[in-house]
């Protein structure tokens, strides 16, 4: 699953209350037709759409297509159609992992470089345990490779491609188990054990050992890009006009992505958690077993699946997004209820439609959401005087994220470079931004010594809040722009990154990408795309270099030639 650059607020999924249709005699509508009226906006020969099964007892109760397949070919999207599930892979090869520990072949806890030694000494040991749980500190192979001036889904990307990448890599985003942060990379690398321990490709392996015996005749890790596979859905993305535009993905890489299935083999897959056919009983139970931080803290993700909550019921869950395609595996294990949702257009949401299904079903068993109170609390009237008190720059140096706060037309308003988010009082120092209910923004006014500060948390969340301190904006005059300009090099990768002064900007060019504003915040600190640029000096004050912070990418280093 890749990530987004863009300096925004996290988009967070919100629950649903739908009111239950009605039928004309004024009866409930069956949950079929509920499930149907969801998904009524694709379901037409003009749109992409979704695939859908319904899942209880490890049996499917309902399953439809919503929507084309291919619009070139004007095929339709049956229970039975071929998606690319990107993220949604992850289980699997966590589950490979396990077959092969199960066989005595691997431990958990050996060095990933025993098995990949061309993977850079960083210092502190990687294990396979770290790379299942995201905990590795190694850099996503997606932001890398944009880094280096591919282009995604453009450019063909294969397992040497990431290797080569990963190999050059000298640091980390951090200690090894000290953070948790997703990480594509590590799963490439899974597969890459698999692969050399079999003997076999991670295809080959993945059939013969789970695929095949489960009866998943329409499931396979795709190797090869330009392989035919009947009865594909082909990936869209909205273009002008109301029509589509093709969004495919290109790249032969496994591990992290490139599963293709259908939502008739997902619920196989989902029966298997129950009659635990393939694997045995303990390797299932491994597979739920959240990973753990140095710390002892305790993470919701575990092997592949993220083990959570959803109004009150425990879940188990895991979405992906590559291109145009969308996916998302729902299970509850405690109703033995699942929803496998598959869709071929980006815009589309799967993981909230799946959601929405188990609203219909589970209606009896799921209570509201703990917070819904606290996200409907009324809002209250300031005045102009008491929302001026906030406006500024806030600065978190952890990745250098910003939040810019102002006040237009009476309002307060948090700001970034193309929109704008109106933020609604509910206290004299506490916010919602409008279009995000679950966030909430505090204010506390500074105190002697020290700066004033922004906590952005999400209601109901297990999370810290993310910690911003109000900092003076940084407005450097056409002279101090010139300091940065000049070439930059990494030896982690091959992209050359040139900064140019042009129209009193500072602009970043380099290989395969438009050119980019890049606008100041703090002293010697930039942002734009593709992220953060924080520029070092040397002894004598001449700017030497700089650093990226690039989403899933921390601590980038360029040096200026």
């Amino acid at each position: 699953m890749r990530l987004s650059l863009t300096m925004a607020l996290v988009a967070l999924a919100v629950g649903h209350f739908p009111t239950p249709a009605r039928c004309a005699d004024d009866k409930p509508a069956t949950p079929e037709a509920q499930v149907d009226k969801l998904f009524e906006r694709f379901d037409k020969t003009t749109s992409p759409g979704c695939a859908v099964a319904v899942i209880q007892d490890g049996r499917i109760v309902y399953k439809r297509g919503y929507g084309m397949a291919d619009l070139d070919h004007d095929a339709i999207i049956t229970p039975a159609s071929v998606f690319h599930v990107a993220s949604v892979s992850k289980q699997f090869t966590a589950f490979a992992i396990l077959l092969l520990a199960q066989q005595g072949k691997v431990s958990l806890d050996d060095e990933v470089r025993k098995h990949v030694p061309e993977l850079a000494d960083f210092g502190g040991k990687i294990t396979i345990r770290h790379l299942i749980h995201h905990t590795s500190g190694l850099r996503d192979q997606w932001s890398l490779l944009g880094l280096a001036g591919w282009r995604y889904s453009l450019d063909l990307i294969t397992d040497d491609d990431v290797l080569e990448l990963v190999s050059k890599q000298a640091d980390l985003n951090f200690r090894p188990g000290e953070k948790h942060l997703y990480s594509n990379t590590g799963y490439t690398l899974l597969a890459q054990i698999v692969k050399r321990v079999s003997g076999q490709s991670f295809r080959e392996f993945t059939s013969a050992n789970i695929f095949e015996p489960l009866g998943m005749k329409n499931t396979h890790f795709r190797d090869d890009h330009a392989e035919v596979v009947k009865g594909q859905a082909y990936g869209y993305a909205p273009a002008k006009d109301g029509a589509f535009r093709l969004s495919i993905t290109n790249f032969d890489t496994v591990g992290a992505t490139s599963l293709l299935t259908t939502v008739e083999d997902l619920a196989l897959w989902d029966r298997n958690f129950y009659e635990k056919r393939v694997g045995g009983a303990a390797l299932i139970g491994q597979m739920l077993e959240p990973g753990k931080l140095n710390n002892g803290e305790q993470l919701k993700y575990a092997f592949g699946l993220t083990v959570d909550k959803y109004k009150g019921l425990p879940i188990v869950d895991h979405g992906g997004a590559d291109a145009g395609y969308r996916a998302d595996l729902l299970r509850f294990p405690g109703e033995r209820f699942s929803v496998a949702c598959l869709c071929n257009l980006s815009t589309s949401n799967p993981g909230d439609l799946a959601r929405r299904i188990a609203d219909t079903y589970l209606a009896k068993e799921l209570k509201p959401p703990e917070a819904a109170a606290k996200i409907e609390e009324p809002a209250v009237t300031l005045s102009e005087q008491q929302l001026s008190r906030w406006t500024g720059l806030y600065w978190n140096r952890d990745g250098d994220r910003f939040r810019r706060i102002e006040l237009k037309e009476g309002k307060l308003r948090l700001v970034f470079p193309e929109t704008s988010i109106e933020l609604q009082p509910l206290s004299e120092d506490r916010f919602r931004p409008l279009g995000q209910p679950p966030v909430r923004l505090r204010f506390a006014a500074a105190t002697p010594g020290g700066p004033a500060r922004l906590e952005q948390s999400v209601v109901g969340g297990s999370d810290k809040p993310d910690s911003f301190e109000a900092v003076k904006p940084f407005t450097p005059a056409p002279q101090q722009l010139g300091e940065y300009a000049g070439a930059y090099q990494s030896p982690e990768m091959d992209a050359i990154y040139r900064m140019a002064v042009e129209k009193e900007k500072l602009v970043l060019k380099r290989s395969k990408s438009k050119p980019a504003n890049l606008e100041p915040q703090v002293q010697d600190v930039f942002i734009g795309e593709p992220g953060a640029f924080r520029f070092l000096r040397d002894s004598s004050g001449r700017v030497s270099g700089f650093i990226l912070n690039s989403g899933r990418i921390l601590n980038f280093r360029f040096d200026k030639k």
